[in-house]
């Protein structure tokens, strides 16, 4: 798996709505990259739901968000359209993406990880785990400690 200050792998991958999308299009903002084993299961659910929620936040810091799991592209726009997901989720059915993230499991899905990856494409935190809730908050902590106190300004 990718630690912390190693550089990010760029890759193109098919998103749920079926275009191309180009990771290395991300490079100068920092972006969440989060793994997650299988599409419309529950712990994935609350996990996109999660970011999708706290996505407005993550925006206003100029975080970027991408999700990818194993699943195919119908899957992952049926799981994207169920969960309101207002960012790219990436089918990587030929496993690709995992691998060159070091995330493939035993089972032949990812594992549950998420990368924050900062604005030069360097891997700035890895958190990993089974429980959804730790990404998500963890996603939240750096986008607050990223933005501007607007509470200051007047």
């Amino acid at each position: 798996m990718l630690a912390t200050g190693a550089i990010a792998p760029t890759f193109v991958g098919t998103t749920a709505d079926g275009q191309p999308l180009d990771f290395a299009g991300y490079r100068g903002r920092p972006v969440v990259l989060y793994f997650y084993p299988k599409a419309n299961t529950a712990g994935c659910t609350l996990e996109a739901r999660g970011f999708a929620e706290n996505y407005p936040e993550l925006q206003r810091a100029g975080i970027a968000v991408v999700g990818v799991s194993v699943d195919s592209v119908e899957a992952q726009k049926s799981f994207s359209e169920k969960c309101g997901v207002p960012f790219p989720l990436v089918a990587d059915r030929d496993r690709s993406v995992a691998k060159l993230y070091g995330v493939l499991g035993f089972l032949g899905v990812a594992k549950r990880v998420t990368f924050f990856i900062d604005a030069e494409g360097k891997v700035a935190e890895v958190v990993e785990g089974l429980r959804p809730g730790p990404h998500v908050q963890r996603a939240v902590e750096r986008a607050r400690a990223a933005a501007p106190d607007y509470s200051k300004s007047k």
